[in-house]
């Protein structure tokens, strides 16, 4: 069984290769999350991580690997905890429609336009 250590963003991880000891996969259970200030990133990292790998709803894809990428703008969480219901009820429901989250659709769902 061979063990790797590794950082990310002064984040250390840990992998292991088990093998056929333990068939572990991947799930849903635990995703990845890439914050993204401009359109021009979220496009970027939705295609290249999904590439060979499957998109789903809502900024959610899975990679060719099977690992769980949640790809979202950095303003969602801000216009979905607005103290406005109204404003993170229409930026939701706007999400909700999307597999690719577009910043410009949900500015304009926040802003009700």
């Amino acid at each position: 069984m061979k063990h790797e250590m590794f950082s990310l963003g002064g984040q250390e991880f840990m992998t292991m290769d088990s093998g056929r000891e333990h068939p572990f996969t991947f799930n849903e259970a635990i995703s990845l999350l890439v914050r993204c200030e401009t359109q021009a990133e979220i496009d970027y990292f939705w295609e290249r991580l999904s590439l060979s790998g499957a998109r789903s709803r809502c900024g959610w894809l899975k990679d060719r690997f099977g690992v769980s990428w949640q790809i979202i703008p950095s303003v969602l969480g801000e216009m979905l905890n607005d103290e406005d219901d109204q404003k993170s009820d229409r930026v939701m429901q706007a999400m909700l429609n999307m597999d690719k989250l577009d910043i410009k659709i949900l500015k304009q769902a926040y802003h009700g336009q």
